[in-house]
């Protein structure tokens, strides 16, 4: 079926109307481009065409390029990759210097206008289409989103984005947008430069334009075109350039290929004429996709996470259990932020505390919420109370009455979860699931004070919820299949990701972000300097140091875990060298960033300051490790027990524990997640490095059974367990 339509009305006017069948918002695929191509032919070609509208018959323009496409060309690029891809690239760029170029000779004379009219959204190729058209209108949408956000998947602008932005905005201007994928409404975008009008009927304005354009030549294409803000090497442009590369290797710490491949693009290509740019974008951009980070970026960010949004692993034969009216118990920060959520997505919410100032102060959560998105004009007064109407906040039990959700978010103690458990049973019907959101309590213990074990789940939410994209439900022993359906409903309304594990304590994110943790405190009891630790975490790609972590998620709260699991493991428990920082630290009254000293000092606004110097009192060592074997210690940590909550059944799909790792705690996510980095480094050579990690730091690193097996048959996890791999 056809993606794109021509019309050509009674002005002469010739409308390219893009409208993919069977999908909700456009994606550009190979076979849209030789579509918009024959078309672009077609009216050049048309003498009773005066000029072309490009526009879309959906809400938004277009969600960009189909990523599944790019994920195929490598493999699909025959015994040369790099150069299949790279002539697939520049066949793109092709048909946008096309329209660009709209039939003028070389003498810039003749051609026919082209103007992009934008009804919505336009992101990525959604972007880089209009870029290439003479004219660019937008519907005045303020919920529409105008950029190119590639480079948060791997990859960047590669159909001549990158060289149409920095040559229209100049390096500086355009850096924002090209390496950071920051996205605007209309009117921010226009501001910015991006776009050239905001109208309220953009195909009116659109064709009106085209009728009566004065001159359709980019100013790339005249001659004695001068860069804004300069060339690299003019005054002002070396000061540019310079700059730049300083943001990135900051921002990146040097591990993610597609932003220094983007810089490189931009300053190679600032020196040579615009066609000539286009290759060298072409040439970098295939540099990216040969890369096997941004491979494993696609797989996890965008194809793995968009498949278990859309319900990958839901159970089958199960009606709709979209959520009506939700129960929240427990108003403080974590149910506040429930709520706030819930309500958003246009749930009703009851919010119940012990006391009614309590419930009271969670309801304000939201409205605090909502003052601070219309400060920023992201939200209007009618939004927000339209928003706190949806919660009502209360001490009352009966007010569940009616609700087909309740999550209970209350203290980490398994007598008053209990207790709240009866009590949330005593006020619902027999339809209505029983969720507990807890980070650490095994769910089938929980479970006990449950009538109906086959409706109580665990939702366990990140921190801030509002901020945090991951939510993961967890299956008790006797969870059944419709509560899990409820509570991945649940999370599809409230536009989050969710990933399925079953039970075990510390479930799959913090029995792998706690190893990691540990290790990092572990290390400056051994006497490695605390600096080593942090930065070496930072420069494989964690967005924050172990250390940095404990201080954030409080170190009072990771002594209650150590003591919590030690009870529970008794003489096989493995961590007394962590213990003997973190309670020494506590004693010190150290506690982390609430109370302003943890590993490290903060100022009076809570800022850190730099590390505490009190952390001599560990005695640094004489001999300072490698930096790799900081980071293999740190990343082993986590990975082994990704590794082992696979083979233990506890995570029952790679592709949960990808997402899962990258969206819940950071895991360096230009390696695509776990897993990914595991098959990007070879399973044999994770072997040897847990094998000689193990004999000098312990058993913790020995490789698990699964790890030797699939490096002894030379596989891989995803060649092993492919994209479906729920085998538990």
């Amino acid at each position: 079926m056809a993606e794109f339509h021509y019309a050509v009305d009674a002005d002469g006017v010739a409308t390219i109307t893009w409208d993919v069948p069977g999908r909700s918002m456009n994606v550009m695929s190979l076979q849209g481009f030789q579509e918009l191509d024959a078309h672009i032919d077609a009216a050049l070609a048309d003498m009773t065409v005066k000029g072309v509208v490009i526009t879309s018959a959906k809400k938004d323009f277009a969600g960009g390029m189909d990523l599944n496409v790019i994920a195929r060309m490598r493999d699909e690029a025959g015994d040369d990759p790099a150069r299949g891809l790279f002539e697939g690239v520049m066949a793109m760029h092709a048909v946008l210097r096309k329209i660009e170029r709209a039939g003028m000779d070389e003498r810039n004379k003749g051609g026919k206008p082209i103007a992009a009219a934008l009804p919505g959204t336009a992101l990525g190729i959604g972007l880089e289409l209009p870029l290439a058209c003479h004219r660019i209108f937008a519907a005045d949408n303020p919920k529409a989103k105008i950029g190119l956000p590639e480079i948060m998947v791997g990859i960047f602008p590669g159909a001549g984005g990158t060289t149409r932005l920095v040559r229209k905005l100049g390096a500086m201007a355009a850096a924002p947008f090209l390496l950071e994928g920051k996205l605007s409404d209309p009117k921010k975008a226009k501001a910015a430069g991006l776009i050239d009008e905001v109208v309220e009927d953009p195909v009116a304005a659109a064709k009106a334009w085209v009728l009566s354009a004065p001159s359709i030549v980019k100013p790339w294409d005249e001659k004695g075109y001068k860069m804004p803000g300069g060339a690299p090497y003019s005054p002002s442009g070396f000061m540019t350039f310079v700059g730049a590369s300083a943001m990135v290797n900051g921002k990146t710490k040097g591990v993610y290929p597609a932003a220094k491949a983007l810089l490189n693009a931009v300053y190679e290509g600032a020196l040579v004429p615009f066609d000539t740019a286009l290759r060298i974008e072409a040439r970098w951009f295939t540099h990216v996709l040969m890369n096997p980070s941004s491979g494993a970026m696609i797989r996890s960010l965008f194809i793995n996470k968009e498949a278990l949004e859309k319900g990958a692993v839901r159970p089958a034969d199960i009606p709709d259990q979209s959520v009506r009216k939700l129960g929240v118990i427990g108003a403080g920060m974590m149910g506040a932020g429930i709520a706030l959520v819930a309500a958003q997505a246009g749930i009703e919410v009851v919010l119940v505390d012990q006391s009614q100032e309590a419930a009271d102060k969670g309801r304000a959560y939201t409205e605090s919420y909502m003052d601070k998105g219309i400060a920023r004009g992201k939200a209007t007064p009618d939004k927000k109370a339209e928003t706190l109407g949806r919660i009502t906040a209360t001490t009352d039990y009966s007010s569940l009455s009616g609700a087909d959700l309740v999550i209970e978010a209350v203290f980490e103690d398994p007598g008053i979860k209990a207790e709240v458990t009866k009590r949330v049973q005593a006020a619902v019907d027999g339809t209505c699931t029983i969720a507990t959101n807890t980070s650490t309590l095994p769910i089938g213990d929980l479970a006990r004070a449950a009538d109906r074990p086959v409706d109580f789940i665990g939702i366990h939410f990140f921190s801030p919820v509002e901020k945090m994209a991951l939510v993961e439900i967890i299956k008790g022993r006797e969870t059944g299949d419709r509560a899990v359906a409820k509570a991945l409903d649940f999370v599809r309304q409230i536009r989050k990701t969710p990933i399925v594990v079953n039970d075990a304590r510390f479930f799959y994110a913090n029995r792998c972000i706690i190893p990691y943790i540990n290790e990092g405190i572990r290390m400056v009891g051994e006497g490695i300097a605390p600096a080593l630790v942090e930065n070496a975490a930072k420069l494989v790609g964690m967005p924050l140091g172990p250390l940095q972590l404990v201080d954030e998620t409080s170190i009072d709260l990771g002594v209650k875990i150590a003591r919590a699991t030690r009870a529970a493991m008794g003489a096989a428990y493995p961590d007394g060298a962590v213990d003997d920082v973190l309670f020494w630290l506590a004693d010190q009254g150290r506690l982390g960033r609430k109370a302003g000293a943890g590993f490290y000092t903060y100022d009076a606004a809570g800022k850190r300051t730099g590390l505490w110097e009190g952390l001599d009192h560990y005695p640094r060592a004489a001999d300072q490790p490698e930096l790799s074997e900081v980071q293999h210690r740190l990343l082993f940590a986590q990975v082994l027990e990704a590794v082992r909550a696979l083979e233990e059944g506890v995570l029952t799909d790679i592709r949960e524990g990808d997402v899962g790792a990258i969206l819940g705690w950071g895991f360096a996510p230009w390696s695509g997640g776990p897993f990914s980095w595991l098959d990007m480094i070879g399973a044999g050579r994770a072997v040897a490095i847990c094998d000689d990690l193990a004999a000098r730091h312990g058993p913790r690193f020995a490789p698990p059974d699964l790890l030797r097996e699939i490096a002894a048959r030379d596989d891989s996890f995803y060649g092993s367990f492919g994209q479906s791999a729920r085998a538990a």
